[in-house]
Parts: C-alpha cells; structure tokens; sequence
C-alpha cells in the first residue's frame, strides 16, 4: 500500500494461500497471487490451484515465479515473510530470480535473516538495497566481521563493502544510508552490469538523513519505508531502460539504490511527521499512509505530484 500510496501504478503482493484471504480484504487495489504453497516444499506433490492452474512439484513455482517477476520493475523481500522453512526457499528462489533478470531488490525484516545465514544471496549485488533496524543491523554486522570498535557513522559503509557494494540504509534517530562499490567483491557481471563504465560504477558514498519524524515509531514503519524505496527503484529501472532520457549524464545504475533509499528515508519520516502531528500518541501505521503523498510533495514539491497532467 505504501508504494500506491508512493505513486506506484500496481502492487503485487505474492503470498500463501493461508494469508491471501486478508491481504484481498485489505484493499481491492492489491493483486494478489496466493501461489507460494506449504505443501510445494520439498516434495512431488499434485495440488490444485485453480480450475486452469497446476502445480505438481516445487519446480512450477519457479516457472509461476519467473513469468511473474518478468513483468516487475522490482521486488520487496521481507515484510510479512516470516521464518518458515518453506517461505524462505520461496524468498531465496524470488531473489535468485530477480539477480537473474537483474531487478532492483529491497530486502527487510525476516528477509534480512535470511541473507544473514547466507551472504552470497546477496554480496555482490549492486542492485540490491537492505534496510537493518538497530537490532537487525548490530546482527548483520557481526555477520559480515565488521570490528565492533569502529565509528558508528562508518559502519554502514563498512557493511555495504563487506558485501559487495550493497546499498545499506541504517534505521535509527536518524538514517545512514551508504553504498561502496570500490571492492574486490564486486562485480559488474553480478549486478547485470556488463558494458558499463567500471569507473563510473565505482561509487563510495554515505548520506545522513536526519530530518524530523514522529515521535512515536510505529511497528510497521519499516514496511512503510521499504514501499516508498521500492516505488523510487522501479522508477530508476524505467530510466535505465530510457524511459526518462538521460543522455550522456546518465546515472550511474549503482548510485541509483543509494538515491531510491535516500528519498524513501526522507517521505517516511514526513510521513511519520504528519501523522503524529494529527494522532499524537495514538498513531498507528495506517495513519501515516495517508500522509506518503503529502510527504512526497514536502520533500519534491507540488508540481512533480502530477496531478496538472493526470500522471507523474
């Protein structure tokens, strides 16, 4: 809802069949695709799912999953994800897909332990953005061997390098979000970049987004932020494919997870703002929905709202 909310066109939400009964209740404007079966895990199993659709192994949701991702412009791991077993082999198989085919990832909450048992899901990946709370990222730290020790402030960088050049955006009193592709980890290749400019890829930078939120932080915040950065990466797809232009002072496509995650952190927090300052202490999540598209007109202004020419 918060990528809708943000100025995306569609949202598909790809789920279980347990929880596509809520999500279709929540909003008509929500596609869902109830294809990620329990039953599917790990066995030859004959299931049906509708009267024209079949999966008889594992394997056809890699089929289902692919011509569905085919038609994306980025993919939001995470949110609401939980630890099964059978969900994350789903999650693992999307992201393994989406390197493929080279999409712009956002990976959040139970997606961020998944990587973390398993880094190679993601270093290397220039494309991919992670979105650690204070908890989350203390663990993806220590996960990737960064000297407790070190500056707070040069820890997110530290991280990204770890990994490859991943764009990380540390959660906190105020946001840190960093990218360094200056490594030996990284490789154009991995990130579907083959044919660019090796020194124009090469970014190392670290921004701080401290501008004023709510006072309350809501459980679902997160999810909220990893909308908006997912909504501003399937933009950046669109301009890499040429859809705005460009010319010769293109953005460099690993810059452009660290620009998506930096717009994110600013309309979420004058989402948080704006909501609190109508609810107070009772604010929840569903209050600062409402209150992304007036944030987005604070942080880009008025006129890029659009609604003058009917679209963005």
């Amino acid at each position: 809802m918060a990528a809708l909310r943000f100025g995306a066109d569609l949202s598909h939400v790809i789920c279980s069949p347990t929880a596509a009964g809520a999500i279709k209740s929540y909003s008509p404007d929500l596609i869902v695709h109830p294809i990620l079966r329990e039953e599917l895990y790990g066995g030859p199993f004959y299931h049906i799912v509708s009267a024209n659709q079949m999966f008889r192994k594992p394997e056809d949701i890699k089929s289902s999953l692919e011509s569905l991702l085919t038609r994306l412009h980025v993919i939001i791991i995470g949110p609401g994800l939980g630890r099964e077993p059978y969900m994350e082999s789903f999650a693992k198989l999307a992201l393994s897909l989406a390197r493929m085919h080279g999409m712009f990832v956002v990976l959040d909450a139970d997606a961020l332990w998944m990587v973390g048992k398993d880094l190679s899901l993601i270093r290397g990946y220039r494309r991919a953005v992670v979105t650690p709370n204070i908890v989350e990222f203390k663990r993806l730290s220590e996960q990737v061997g960064i000297d407790p020790s070190s500056p707070s402030e040069k820890r997110a960088g530290l991280v990204s390098h770890a990994l490859g050049g991943v764009t990380v955006l540390e959660k906190g009193a105020k946001d840190i979000i960093s990218i360094d592709t200056t490594g030996d980890a990284e490789d154009l290749k991995e990130s579907k970049l083959e044919g660019s400019d090796e020194e124009m890829e090469k970014t190392q930078e670290t921004i701080e987004v401290d501008v004023e939120g709510g006072l309350k932080r809501c459980g679902g915040q997160g999810d909220i932020l990893s909308g908006c950065v997912g909504t501003f990466l399937a933009w950046a797809k669109s301009y890499e494919d040429g859809a705005f232009g460009g010319g010769s002072s293109k953005i460099p496509a690993s810059r452009m997870p660290l620009l998506a995650a930096v717009g994110g952190s600013l309309v979420t927090r004058g989402a948080s703002r704006h909501a609190f300052r109508k609810e107070g202490r009772g604010v929840v999540t569903q209050d600062m929905l409402a209150e992304v598209g007036p944030a987005f007109a604070d942080v880009f202004g008025e006129d890029v709202q659009g609604q003058d020419k009917g679209r963005l």
